[in-house]
């Protein structure tokens, strides 16, 4: 049995370039890693199938699974004649813009790669990673911040101490990505980045994170899904707007949501915010840098 942890992740900024020919949206994203995380069990089988097992009603537990998806993957281009257990304690909540079923993808495809034994490296495994999602290569990197470009799924490691405190707050509502990305009012030709232009603050934001100014930091937060996501639901700005009342640093949507995390210097300011939040929300998370 292996049992390994499958951090969540929130997009500390969320830029649209443009739409790719392919028809997904060109994006530059900041991911941070963050300590909320599902715990993955994995169990080899010798009858070579593949079974997932989880107790959340939202987690499928057959082919539709990302996590399924995975071991298929690898499973099918190797010829592995292994199979293998998957059992998915969920922690972070489903569909919330967090990324728990990349991250719980790329934990499988790690796992699997030291129990069967496979000795692919990082990106004989991203190519795999990018076949099932584009948040999923991000998780295989050992890094606690990277930059994502192209559709997200062009990974690249920022080595930064910083170590950021957030009040988490989930409401239950349901996000597709699909649809918010279908809301966005983007330009339909192919965009090329340069993370040098002044417009690009990413740089901004890093260099803040760098000199540890958390407060240059919330401010520097940006989600350009954000309209998208106001328009399917008006009531994730009123929550965003409320919390600004609170003594934080700075707020922002992850991804397409309906997460919203706020920025604060100190834990025990994270968890007094919390506390009051609780009294009206379900899923309320004090949240550290992983």
């Amino acid at each position: 049995m292996m049992v390994l942890q499958s951090p969540a992740k929130l997009n500390l900024y969320l830029r649209i370039v443009g739409k790719r020919a392919d028809g997904y949206h060109e994006l530059v994203t900041l991911f941070e890693r963050i300590d909320l995380c599902d715990e993955i069990r994995l169990k080899p089988l010798k009858d070579g199938s593949i079974r997932i097992r989880c107790s959340h009603p939202d987690v499928p537990c057959n082919s539709q699974n990302i996590a399924y998806q995975a071991a298929q993957l690898l499973k099918k281009g190797l010829n592995v004649p292994s199979g293998v257990e998957i059992t998915i304690r969920k922690r972070i909540p489903v569909a919330a813009g967090l990324g728990g079923g990349s991250s719980n993808a790329a934990t499988v495809l790690k796992g699997l790669n030291q129990l069967w034994k496979l000795k692919l490296n990082v990106p004989q495994l991203v190519d795999y990673a990018r076949q099932i999602g584009s948040d999923v290569p991000f998780f295989l990197y050992d890094t606690s911040y990277a930059l994502g470009t192209c559709r997200g799924d062009k990974i690249t490691k920022v080595s930064l101490r910083a170590k950021l405190w957030h009040v988490l707050v989930v409401p239950r509502v349901k996000m597709l990505t699909k649809m918010v990305y279908g809301e966005v009012k983007a330009p339909l030709t192919e965009v090329k980045l340069s993370l040098t232009k002044k417009n690009d603050n990413v740089n901004i934001l890093i260099h803040h994170l760098r000199n540890n100014d958390i407060k240059a930091v919330g401010g520097a937060f940006r989600n350009d899904l954000e309209p998208a996501i106001y328009q399917l639901n008006p009531r994730l700005k009123d929550l965003k707007e409320k919390l600004k009342l609170f003594d934080i640093q700075g707020v922002a949507i992850s991804g397409s949501g309906p997460s919203i995390f706020a920025l604060t210097k100190t834990s025990s300011e994270a968890l007094r915010i919390k506390k009051l939040l609780t009294q009206h929300f379900k899923q309320v998370f004090v949240v550290q840098t992983y």
